[in-house]
């Protein structure tokens, strides 16, 4: 990284990370919003059942963590970072004002097919629209610091507080307007914030120094096909692509053996990409491997690639709050707490309300602990963020296994839940994001960000996959009693738990053997 000038800064960090903060505020509010109402709005307005509103989550959540992997490759090559950012915008703002038109509630069994056909559309635009956002505002942070910067860590706590500012705010907000108002008002408010966050990104381009520019303008403007330069090219083969994710979101594949395997549903064709994606990416870091690059940074980047495949684990576990723990809160919660009562889609502002209370101490813990020497690895901090997510399903599986007088589940439980689930997102997260910028050859930094978020989407796709062990089937009369919605869920939380405790110990027993990675000698 070169700068002409020094840097403007602001409480101790470059002024551009705040704009990229701040972006990343109204996307991720726009995103999460729509994220914490849209299982309650698949099952309770289009009629779809548990498993499938599970999956459509699942599915939907994994492409638009896989399409960063294309969006950052195009920034690394062609784009750059800046206008990657602002294309990711307009489609986003498109994709959430798409999805406000609801149509009419199933009726009768009968559902508005043109309404379910805007909103698999609207899904492709968020889809692609994050693709070009998420890796290059990520990036964009890293590159505002010098490569051996201590504050590179902090600087992206600060970052991640940014997302879930965005996130809380917007459970809170959109969930109340989406459940108690009009799920049309709860997508369309989350259209309008994100149009504030491309406006921020726009006005606050000249704190980036310069760092977001495409590595080659010239070659970006050049005509190479029916007299379109490269950039219009991209950007009418990124509408193409979301032509394609319309449909990928709502194809499945009568794979009569894997279906048995996958506990009798049909496999879904974004799986099938995820799959392609993965194995090409795998490919693609063999040749890497191979081409040259000094030992030292292929230790680098092997304990990398080592990290981004684990965190589809935690994620695949973590993303089971948006959809297991969202029903359980629905249907078997007594969600009353100070005199207030909380709608099921407002208690996924717990989460991230933890990490925004969570951020200060450690933007303080790890400069800390790496002045005393005691600072983990990224590995052992995986490995810590693996056992965390365990635990905070063995609190779930206890609450639900022991039900108060009344046959629910208090509210407290879900909060202590997420406050352990939270200790393990802070010991990977922000982590991910530094080690992604810290340990990638420069010269493909985007490209890695790109697969971080491949490897979220296979997280997201697992978390699917798991939600439908969690499904409930109504009772004759429709209803699903919280007896019975408990019954499913204390087993579906024991398993998840086992799971996480024993990843994380597997990290733990492999974390020395990871860290020789990165010694010089």
């Amino acid at each position: 990284m070169t700068t002409t000038t020094a840097p403007a800064e602001f409480l101790g960090h470059p002024k551009g990370l705040y704009v990229c903060f701040l972006t990343e505020m109204w996307e991720r509010f726009a995103f999460y919003g729509m994220k914490a109402i849209l299982v309650l709005y698949l099952i309770k307005h289009h009629g779809f059942s548990d498993a499938d509103g599970y999956l459509l989550m699942g599915t939907y959540a994994g492409l638009a963590y896989a399409l960063p992997l294309l969006g950052g490759m195009l920034a690394d090559r062609y784009l750059g970072m800046r206008k990657a950012v602002v294309f990711g915008g307009v489609l986003l703002v498109l994709g959430q004002f798409g999805m406000a038109w609801i149509g009419t509630p199933i009726d009768g069994g009968t559902r508005d097919e043109t309404a379910v056909q805007v909103m698999y559309a609207s899904l492709a635009l968020i889809a692609m629209g994050v693709g070009f956002l998420k890796p290059n505002v990520s990036t964009i942070v890293g590159r505002l610091y010098a490569e051996n910067d201590p504050r590179r860590d902090s600087g992206f706590s600060i970052f991640y507080m940014g997302i879930n500012v965005g996130a809380v705010l917007s459970s809170f907000i959109v969930g109340y307007v989406g459940e108690n108002i009009s799920w049309s008002y709860g997508f369309a408010l989350g259209g309008l914030m994100m149009a504030v966050g491309l406006v921020i990104f726009v006005l606050g381009q000249p704190h980036l120094l310069g760092q977001a520019e495409p590595a080659d303008p010239t070659r970006l403007r050049e005509r190479a096909l029916g007299g379109l330069s490269r950039e219009w090219l991209i950007y009418l083969g990124a509408l193409a692509g979301v032509v394609a994710v319309w449909q990928i979101l709502q194809t499945r594949i009568d794979f009569a053996p894997l279906n048995a395997l996958l506990g009798g549903h049909q496999v879904t064709l974004t799986e099938l990409v995820a799959v392609v994606a993965g194995t090409v990416l795998y490919g693609w870091f063999t040749w890497l491997m191979f081409s040259g690059i000094d030992r030292v940074a292929r230790g680098k980047m092997i304990l990398l690639m080592v990290l981004t495949t684990v965190s589809a684990l935690f994620w695949g576990l973590y993303e089971q709050s948006y959809g297991p723990w969202v029903t359980l809160a629905d249907r078997a919660m007594d969600r009353s707490t100070f005199g207030f009562v909380w709608d099921a889609s407002q208690t996924t502002a717990i989460g991230a309300a933890f990490v925004i209370l969570m951020t200060p101490f450690f933007v303080w813990l790890w400069p800390r602990l790496n002045r005393a020497g005691m600072n983990p690895g990224y590995a052992a901090k995986f490995a810590w963020a693996l056992v965390f997510c365990g635990g905070s399903f063995g609190v779930l599986a206890f609450a639900a296994a022991n039900p108060g007088n009344d046959g629910l589940v208090s509210l407290w439980w879900l909060i202590l839940a997420y406050a352990v689930l939270v200790l393990g997102e802070m010991a990977l997260s922000p982590i991910g994001l530094a080690a992604v910028t810290s340990l990638s050859i420069p010269r493909v930094v985007s490209t890695m960000m790109g697969a971080w978020f491949l490897f979220s989407a296979f997280g997201e796709m697992i978390a699917g996959r798991l939600g439908t062990m969690a499904e409930v089937a109504p009772g004759p009369d429709g209803v699903i009693s919280a007896a019975e919605a408990l019954a499913v869920y204390a087993p579906f939380f024991t398993q998840m738990m086992w799971i996480g405790l024993g990843a994380g110990l597997a990290m733990f027993i492999a974390t020395p053997l990871l860290n020789r990675l990165l010694r010089a000698d």
